[in-house]
């Protein structure tokens, strides 16, 4: 087959592996399922010595419990102080205390200083649990045998190897109790779990996919708060 007879019409979009967010999961072009739960931290170092050794030896009955795959994911990203110090400058302007006032101006002005020098930066912890294709129980096709470029073409537009409302009750009788049994074992290490809705998994994925374009959005608005809070110190 001639490349060249191949019209490449296809967007970033078709080449993602996520074919829609429905139901609280991602269903992936396969017919797979991904259900993602963020849990909360604990700060480790600031335990005393015995119950960090009891949160290793919950950690440790966590993993060797799990019958099934699971992936933790976690992700720093810098973290937008703008609205914190818009936050601050309006409590300025509520105090009435000449001393008060000027010390949370001069926090403000720490605060931008320490942002403008260091990237503050927040993460965030993820668990994602799978639902493989396999799991549907239907012959899925073959692997493609074409070169990888080929390969890659004969898979757009490719359709779901059933409905998507049927995957979605398979993934779920499966997902559900999986989903529980980690809820109750995070909860033994003193962390909250919470499973993603589909605005939430939306948000996440637009996130990890333009994190050039929201750097430079953070970073605008940064500049634009400091900006403001400039002109009402002067």
């Amino acid at each position: 087959m001639d490349l060249k007879k191949i019209a490449i019409k296809g967007t970033t979009q078709q080449h993602l592996p996520v074919e829609d967010i429905k139901e609280n999961l991602v269903i992936l072009k396969d017919g797979s399922c991904v259900m993602i739960l963020k849990t909360s931290s604990v700060n480790f170092d600031l335990l005393s010595e015995k119950e960090q050794e009891a949160m290793i030896y919950a950690y440790a009955a966590l993993l060797n419990s799990l019958t099934y795959p699971i992936q933790i994911l976690v992700r720093s990203e810098i973290k937008d102080v703008s609205t914190y110090l818009e936050r601050l400058k309006k409590q300025q302007l509520k105090v009435q205390e000449t001393l008060l006032k000027k010390q949370i101006v001069s926090y403000r002005k720490f605060v931008e200083q320490m942002v403008k020098k260091n990237n503050v930066l927040a993460k965030s912890f993820y668990v994602a649990i799978p639902f493989f294709s396999v799991e549907l129980g239907i012959q899925t096709a073959a692997k493609s045998t074409l070169p990888l470029p080929l390969s890659v073409f004969s898979q757009q537009g490719k359709k779901l190897p059933m409905a998507k409302e049927k995957i979605l009750e398979k993934a779920k009788a499966v997902l559900e109790p999986k989903k529980e049994h980690l809820v109750r074992l995070f909860g033994r290490l003193g962390l909250n779990v919470k499973q993603l809705t589909d605005k939430e998994l939306i948000k996440l994925f637009y996130q990890i996919y333009n994190q050039e374009s929201i750097l430079v959005e953070k970073t605008a608005a940064l500049s634009q708060s400091g900006a403001m809070i400039r002109g009402k110190i002067k």
